[in-house]
């Protein structure tokens, strides 16, 4: 298995050192091959942060792209996904720049062989033995009721709509079935439902998420009024809704810039 961890950047700064460093954990050292950061064209130094902190990563090759323009965390999705498929990489694990999240979570399943069983793992704060760290009970009971909601319109059981810890297989996007999503911070719900729609093998696993000195880019309000128009769509169309271009400005492709990279 060869196994590459994208991690998105947008002005994490100050947060990025701590997420390199979860990589100097013995227990997570066998099993990352590659790290991709991958930055939407931050303000704040978080480039130059990332490439001190990955300078000494104990992970074979260590890459910082840089998109050409901001292209949103679904389009920095898709920077990933075609750098995974032209390296040749199998897995592809999303760990979000923020800090919020920690990969140890992910390890258990690794060394219990589950990414063998399954194509998907995607990361659940809301399932039982997840811990929550200063996280709001506004958003809390919010996530628990779209995750029903999504669960009911899609027929299959959610138990998160898009945390920042999930495991691909690499070779289920191979057809470009994800290309059309929006390429915003929804783009982890029109994959949700595409998976559910297309049958995927896949398995969810508990987090520890945390909330600390993180900026969030997403408004709950204004987001989940976006959720609710998204499904409406995938109701009035169940057939046509994931062949349908759902970005507001499509794209041929999502050129990045390579920043630094490191090898041995």
């Amino acid at each position: 298995m060869s196994l590459l961890v994208f991690i998105p950047m947008y002005n994490c700064a100050p947060q990025i050192p701590r997420v390199v460093a979860q990589f100097d954990n013995p227990a997570v050292k066998p099993w990352v091959d590659a790290i991709v950061c991958i930055d939407n064209r931050s303000t704040d130094g978080t480039v130059e942060a990332a490439a001190a902190a990955l300078a000494d990563a104990p992970v074979p090759t260590r890459v910082i792209l840089q998109n050409d323009e901001n292209y949103g965390l679904g389009g920095s999705h898709k920077v990933a996904i075609e750098f995974a498929m032209a390296n040749d990489y199998d897995h592809l694990v999303v760990l979000h720049g923020d800090d919020q999240g920690s990969i140890t979570d992910l390890v258990p399943m690794l060394e219990a062989g589950a990414h063998e069983d399954v194509d998907f793992l995607l990361g659940a704060r809301f399932l039982p033995g997840s811990q929550l760290e200063n996280y709001s009970t506004v958003r809390t009971l919010a996530n628990h009721l779209f995750n029903w909601i999504f669960s009911a319109v899609s027929g299959r059981r959610l138990h998160d709509l898009g945390s920042g810890l999930n495991l691909f297989g690499v070779d289920r996007f191979a057809d470009g079935f994800h290309r059309r999503f929006a390429d915003d911070l929804t783009f982890n719900y029109y994959l949700i439902l595409a998976l559910a729609a297309r049958n995927e093998r896949l398995a969810f696993f508990p987090l520890t998420w945390r909330e600390e000195d993180q900026v969030s880019n997403a408004r709950l309000g204004r987001m989940g009024l976006k959720m609710l128009a998204l499904l409406g769509r995938r109701l009035a169309d169940r057939r046509g809704f994931f062949q349908a271009e759902h970005r507001e400005r499509p794209r041929a492709s999502y050129p990045a810039t390579e920043f630094s990279r490191w090898s041995g």
